[in-house]
């Protein structure tokens, strides 16, 4: 069964520009350490401090395989350290979800 990692963040709505950026490096970054990237959603119009991002893996097993190469990736890790020093991610919470098959 494939699950789905649904990531809500909420953002300092001034340090959007922050955000887009560290979401750009992970269009390279997540698929070499093994995830399967839906992608990243930016505010368009209405709220302007929440967006998305979402991953796809064949198991919650290789989720977790995928978060440990993701550690140890220098690239993953040093945009940790830049959300980070940037202080533009105020919340994240993470949701797993299966589809809906017959």
């Amino acid at each position: 069964m494939s699950v789905t990692v649904f990531i809500r963040y909420q953002l300092d709505p001034f340090k959007r520009a922050q955000f887009e950026e560290y979401s750009k490096r992970w269009l390279t970054i997540i698929p070499r350490c093994g995830g399967e990237l839906i992608g990243y959603f930016m505010p368009h119009e209405g709220t302007n401090n929440i967006a998305f991002g979402l991953i796809s893996f064949a198991s919650l097993a290789a989720y977790e395989s995928y978060r440990k190469t993701l550690r140890a990736d220098l690239d993953g890790v040093a945009n940790f350290n830049y959300a980070e020093a940037e202080k533009f991610i105020l919340a994240e919470e993470r949701t797993f979800l299966r589809q809906v098959v017959l």
